[in-house]
């Protein structure tokens, strides 16, 4: 039976196209599906054959300008700078503008569900406080604090032993006050207005959703019990729309094809890929680097056998590629080993880190510093091309991969509105 969804994003880069993939797969089933978005999003949104509603009240990037990003995490001077800007800029200072237009769509749409961004808290509050259910979407690992699970944000490995559990413990209840620090206090606020009760935590909030759809495969993440209302629906691996469609033509020659993506969104990252394609410089390889949205070509020459583009389909990219090396977005590293291939990580922030421990975890690939010179880069790329354990660990994790994209329950989670 066609029903109503109303899709509450926020553009976070890389998860754009794994968010925008849940549209397009209820637009296809029939479903009348509007989306409140920014305009940075809007070409991909209009491609599912959705309804795109620009947010009128809430923060609405036009385009992926870093001069526009909302964050700017790369200026923040420390991890308590990044988190009091998190909490201020993108969570609990627009929630009172993002619960305004949710407010508007739910009053005039009645859908039968409301669908979130992971950040996009005043959205969760505004559905709550219609009584309309209303479902997070988690582009990535399971990142919320969780008895039993390993500490995010942090890099860590799991804990072993009692004094491994003692540092799990501190470091769940560190950073849960932190982000009730910035955040709680207003979002509360925000609820007393809408008539609902306090929150004791910020990240009781989303255990108020009807489910939080943790979009990855378990064979990637680590281990660790998951709230009731989470689950596991496998990965999108949708190319974003930008890139979809650009024509693509592998650099001649035998040589092993290296792909390089660092970010779809500027994270400053030119400095690296210029040290990147110094090291692929000195190997025998045929590098192609992708810059995205958020940097311009021009700003990393290339070299012999390096070339620099804005953007291609890594979909078709990977097919002939031997290696990645990237920062370690979730999406880029899933594609990778979707396609069998190994990666060298040099994680920048946020969620990166974390990625990073569970490929090398799993031996399909190497990490360094993102500070890491372009010879201790090289010898790295020469590492993993050399030692074909690593392809064969990453095309086994890939599998893996490519099983719970095949077989993602995603659309039946969101179908399934049964109380």
């Amino acid at each position: 039976m066609p029903r109503t969804y109303l899709f509450a994003l926020t553009d976070g880069g890389g998860t754009v196209p794994p968010e925008v993939g849940a549209v397009r797969r209820l637009v296809e089933r029939g479903h009348r599906v509007r989306v409140l978005a920014e305009d940075s999003m809007a070409p991909e949104v209009r491609a599912t054959g959705a309804t795109l509603v620009p947010w009128a009240t809430a923060p609405n990037r036009p385009d992926r300008d870093p001069a526009h990003d909302p964050l700017k995490d790369w200026e923040a001077s420390s991890l308590l700078a990044q988190a009091r800007d998190m909490g201020d800029r993108m969570i609990a200072g627009p929630a009172p503008d993002y619960a305004h237009d949710v407010l508007g769509a739910v009053d005039a749409e009645q859908p039968d569900l409301v669908v979130t961004s992971v950040f996009a808290f005043g959205a969760m509050v505004a559905a709550q406080s219609r009584g309309i259910p209303f479902d997070v979407l988690i582009p990535n690992v399971y990142a919320l604090p969780t008895p039993g699970r390993t500490p995010f944000g942090a890099g860590l490995k799991p804990a072993r032993g009692p004094f491994g559990r003692v540092r799990d413990r501190a470091m769940t209840g560190l950073s849960t006050r932190v982000f009730d620090r910035f955040t709680r206090d207003r979002l509360n606020a925000l609820r007393a207005d809408l008539g609902l009760d306090p929150l004791a935590r910020s990240w009781e909030q989303m255990s108020a959703a009807r489910r939080q759809l943790v979009m990855t495969s378990p064979a990637f993440d680590l281990p660790g019990p998951l709230p009731a209302n989470a689950r596991y629906v496998g990965p999108v691996l949708d190319d974003p729309a930008w890139a979809d469609d650009v024509p693509w033509a592998a650099p001649p020659g035998d040589d092993p094809l290296v792909l390089v993506a660092l970010s779809s969104t500027f994270q400053d990252q030119a400095a690296l890929l210029r040290r990147i394609v110094a090291a692929l410089a000195t190997l025998p390889v045929r590098g192609v680097v992708t810059t995205g949205q958020g940097l311009a070509p021009d700003a990393v020459p290339g070299a012999a056998n390096v070339t620099v583009v804005a953007s291609a389909p890594h979909h078709v990219v990977l097919r002939d590629a031997a290696l990645v090396v990237t920062h370690g977005g979730h999406g880029t590293l899933l594609k990778a080993f979707a396609a069998g291939c190994p990666v060298v990580v040099l994680p920048h922030g946020r969620d990166q880190g974390d990625n990073a421990v569970r490929v090398t975890l799993r031996g399909a690939g190497v990490a360094l510093s993102r500070k890491a010179s372009d010879e201790k880069v090289a010898r790295a790329v020469r590492q993993v091309l050399d030692d074909p354990a690593y392809r064969r660990r990453a095309a086994a994790l890939g599998d893996a991969v490519r099983r719970d994209a095949e077989h993602s329950t995603l659309v039946a989670e969101l179908e399934d509105l049964a109380p």
